[in-house]
């Protein structure tokens, strides 16, 4: 007996794991540029000699290309397909690293930071889109949340990475080092077929079945993933038109738009982007600061798994409501300590410990569980406009909040920056309470007829 396995479904599993691969590097790849910038700024502001203004610039300057990045994203992944922009965002992206690396000047650097934002938005968008169409159905799940994954453990990379270099303080290889896996990335993106259901919504039927019949090997799979594939186009996207003639689309939009910026005011990319300056402001120097921003990267990575391993158990809601009250006590402690000072070794570690308290608090619960509501509340016929809207609303508050944080530290002090992003905290816990729908366990088309019901939105999951 043949032991072997089928060549098509050898290709298959092939093709599978080919995919991880680029879930894994276009998830790693924003990640390493969310992070890299932390621990490589106080080097760049002595070498060219620049306030914290202009710091502020360099690193909102990314989140400013990446909003234009996603602005444009939902076009090019139609127009040109959603193979060819994850080319053009991994040339962006390889291009922006070179840029930063041999910058000669912060103008140049903030051009090179832009040209990095935009790739990271295209991919931020499309890689996601690609993945969950042209992934099995077995491992679509898995695969996306893989992608979320890999982009924390990429900010933990860069933050070793930039400690590794700290000791010679080249932030020049701190930033241009990143080339390479945007160099890994483009290599496996030339070598991926283009996404069958984009095939689809092009008229190339034929050219859709058989790259279908390239990925999944069963015939009948086949054919039923093209009838259902040729089902969903019937319904087509009209999601601007839509803003403009239904209430109950505007509301939908406009929460998915207050969970990013209650998102961003966690205060939880300014810990990311400026994890040094905030433990300077602790007493360490400067390779403890790298080493401690290491840890929290790592912190990062680990609390991810809680939320991944109960969001389906305990429901959104709970889970949101512990990750806002942790991050409120966390945040708010750490104000308190630094408004008393600390003096002492045992102050230094116990103010550490209540900053990872809220890196654990956020990584369970507003991270990603924020980017799923948004997901599930959009109708289907608005579905793309929704979640555009949400994803451009991230960019554009992640820029406000890396651009004001430095001003907020030399304005209002250490103690009440903190103070100022834990009273944020705790007014999330309420607009919990009064807009945000329980999920767990109810079908998009059961939310969608609750939300054009003009149910109140903290019930539309009910």
């Amino acid at each position: 007996m043949n032991a072997t396995a089928p060549p098509a479904a050898t290709h298959s599993k092939a093709t599978a794991v080919f995919t991880c691969i680029l879930a894994a590097l276009a998830g790693l790849m924003f990640g390493l540029d969310v992070g890299v910038i932390s621990g490589a700024q106080q080097f760049i502001q002595k070498d060219f000699a620049i306030s914290d203004h202009t710091i502020e610039w360099v690193v909102s300057s990314m989140m400013a290309g990446a909003a234009l990045g996603a602005l444009g994203a939902a076009w090019m992944s139609s127009a040109l397909g959603r193979k060819r922009s994850l080319i053009i965002g991994a040339v962006l992206f390889v291009i922006g690293s070179i840029l930063c690396g041999t910058a000669g000047s912060p103008a140049i650097l903030i051009v090179g930071r832009i040209v990095l934002g935009v790739a990271i938005g295209i991919a931020s968008f499309t890689a996601p889109l690609y993945l969950a169409e042209i992934a099995p159905e077995k491992i679509r799940g898995a695969m996306i949340s893989l992608y979320q994954l890999m982009i924390t453990i990429g900010i933990l990379v860069a933050f070793l990475s930039d400690t590794a270099f700290s000791y010679t303080g080249n932030w020049r290889w701190m930033l241009g080092v990143i080339a390479i896996p945007g160099v890994l990335f483009l290599f496996g993106v030339v070598f991926l077929p283009c996404s069958p259901r984009w095939l689809m919504m092009r008229g190339q039927h034929e050219e859709a079945e058989r790259v279908l019949h390239k990925l999944r090997a069963d015939k009948d799979a086949v054919a039923l993933e093209l009838a259902e594939i040729t089902e969903q186009l019937k319904v087509p996207q009209r999601g601007f038109h839509l803003f403009f003639q239904n209430r109950n689309f505007r509301r939908s939009v406009g929460l998915g738009i207050v969970l990013q910026v209650m998102q961003q005011l966690t205060g939880m990319n300014v810990v990311m982007y400026y994890a040094p300056r905030i433990f300077q402001g602790m007493g360490y120097n400067t390779e403890s600061q790298l080493w401690f921003t290491a840890i929290v990267g790592l912190t990062n990575v680990l609390a991810t798994f809680i939320a991944i391993a109960f969001v389906d158990k305990l429901g959104r809601k709970p889970i949101l409501y512990a990750g806002f009250v942790v991050m409120t006590i966390g945040l708010g402690i750490v104000g308190t300590m630094m408004h008393l000072g600390i003096h002492t070794h045992a102050e230094q570690l116990f103010t550490v410990g209540m900053l990872l308290i809220f890196i654990i608090g956020f990584a369970m619960s507003a991270g990603p569980l924020i980017w799923t509501v948004c997901s599930e509340i959009q109708p289907l016929k608005g579905r793309d406009f929704g979640i555009g809207c949400s994803t451009i609303t991230n960019w554009v508050a992640n820029m406000i909040v890396g651009g004001t944080f430095l001003s907020l530290l030399n304005g209002i002090g250490d103690a009440g920056t903190f103070w100022l992003y834990a009273a944020f905290n705790a007014v999330f816990i309420l607009l919990t309470f009064w807009l945000v729908p329980e999920t767990k366990n109810i079908s998009l088309e059961h939310i969608e007829r609750n939300l054009m019901a003009g149910k109140p939105l903290r019930r539309i999951g009910q």
